[in-house]
């Protein structure tokens, strides 16, 4: 049952009340909890979710028809024309490989060394700010996926709950992405806290010395924390299971500032927050500092040139993350999967890759092209926002179902074993 515009909602917002009260009102409302639950068809063989949902394309669209439009726009875009985040997919798409034959039965095998750590798989689960604003308790159901299936999850800065909130969820995989404090009182407690939470690597990201445009997100009314206007206020009324899951949890917020800050955000643009009052463009030594302070993994995000990378292996960094912050950050960046080659030989570090992957086959993509290890964002979210926590396991056995696919045309027994892909044309 796909829902629209919920009358009992419209009729809860819309009284001749301020915006204001209509909002307390409908973040209380919890009345109709069955709107909340997932699809249900009229049959009693249970859902075959592959049958369903076999491809992230899917999930998307599912996920869209869940979320009010100004979550989808703060989700799906880029920002400026959104050429990089087209580039990202166009340059995948133009890598291939010349398939195998005769090369008998196989059975690919999908595990992977990194850092040290026998991992099931080769991807795990990107940082994406406020994650908790895309679905409710989003830090913890993907904390807890990941823990069940060993792979890593990595959480933001500026997410919806507090490394404290989520460290009875972590498993052995944990990650923290820092976006550098300027203060280093600050600086020195997030990692602390991270540390004391149970998070084991960091990850600083360097790719964000402003705030970008993203005007996507601007048009659909996006502020953050959310301002309760009647066009926000009319876009959860459409999404009854999020709006209920949100009032069972409350207006998200970025929980891990708490401590720094009153959450004053005047003079800001819309597509920034509070977190940029704290932050600041770090350079060499503070990467340097940083790298002192952590006594475990130390990874940097954002790298799209070769001479960082190589910059980055003498000052005694673990591994880089190439990436082009799938296209929200700047608009003349090249596609990451562009970026990758040149990177790979400039360094010996072990790389991670993200920006635009959406497939198995995107994953074996950039693992041939000099990656040793690939992180998705978007496309968790899509799934959670999907299907509720179930999307997440689901979409990590679509992706490992395609791997297997294509590693079987590949005749490709492990990941170290993929052909020297090709330019397609």
């Amino acid at each position: 049952m796909f829902y629209t515009c919920s009358p009992p909602l419209f009729g809860l917002i819309y009284p001749s009340t301020p915006c204001t009260t209509a909002a307390t009102s409908l973040f209380k409302y919890n009345h109709f909890p069955h709107l909340d639950k997932p699809l249900k068809f009229h049959t009693n063989a249970p859902m075959d979710l592959h049958a369903t949902y076999p491809a992230l394309t899917d999930l998307r669209t599912r996920a869209q028809k869940r979320i009010p439009k100004f979550v989808w726009e703060y989700l799906d875009s880029g920002t400026g024309t959104e050429a990089t985040k087209s580039r990202n997919r166009t340059a995948l798409d133009q890598i291939g490989f010349p398939p195998s034959v005769l090369h008998g039965e196989i059975t690919p095998d999908l595990t992977t060394t990194f850092l040290g750590q026998t991992l099931p798989l080769p991807f795990g689960i990107a940082p994406i700010g406020m994650s908790g604003l895309i679905w409710p308790d989003a830090e913890g159901h993907l904390a807890r996926a990941a823990a069940t299936h060993t792979i890593p999850y990595c959480i933001s800065t500026v997410a919806a709950q507090s490394p404290e909130d989520i460290a009875p969820h972590l498993g052995q995989h944990a990650w923290f992405q820092m976006y550098p404090p300027r203060d280093p009182d600050i600086r020195t407690d997030m990692l602390n806290r991270a540390r004391a939470s149970g998070f084991t690597t960091l990850i600083l990201t360097v790719d964000v010395p402003v705030a970008s445009r993203r005007e996507r997100q601007v048009r659909s009314g996006l502020t953050n924390p959310p301002s309760i206007t009647p066009k926000i206020l009319a876009q959860i009324a459409c999404r009854p299971a999020w709006a209920l899951g949100t009032a069972k949890r409350g207006m998200p917020h970025m929980r891990g500032l708490d401590k720094y800050t009153n959450a004053a955000t005047i003079g800001l643009s819309p597509t920034a927050h509070v977190g940029y009052l704290l932050r600041t463009a770090p350079d060499w030594d503070y990467v340097n500092w940083l790298r002192d302070a952590w006594d475990g993994p130390f990874i940097v995000k954002g790298i799209l040139r070769p001479d960082d990378a190589t910059k980055l292996e003498k000052l005694g960094t673990d591994a880089i993350w190439v990436s082009n912050h799938a296209g929200r950050q700047f608009d003349g960046a090249p596609a990451t999967i562009e970026a990758l080659p040149a990177i790979r030989k400039a360094t010996k570090l072990p790389i991670i890759f993200d920006s635009g992957v959406e497939s198995g086959l995107d994953i074996l993509r950039a693992i041939a092209l000099g990656a040793d290890f690939v992180m998705l964002g978007r496309a968790f979210h899509f799934a959670l926002a999907a299907l509720g926590p179930k999307g997440i396991d689901h979409l990590i056995d679509v992706l490992a179902k395609d791997l297997i696919a294509n590693m079987g045309q590949l005749g490709a027994p492990d990941l170290e074993s993929l052909p020297a892909p090709l330019t397609l044309i």
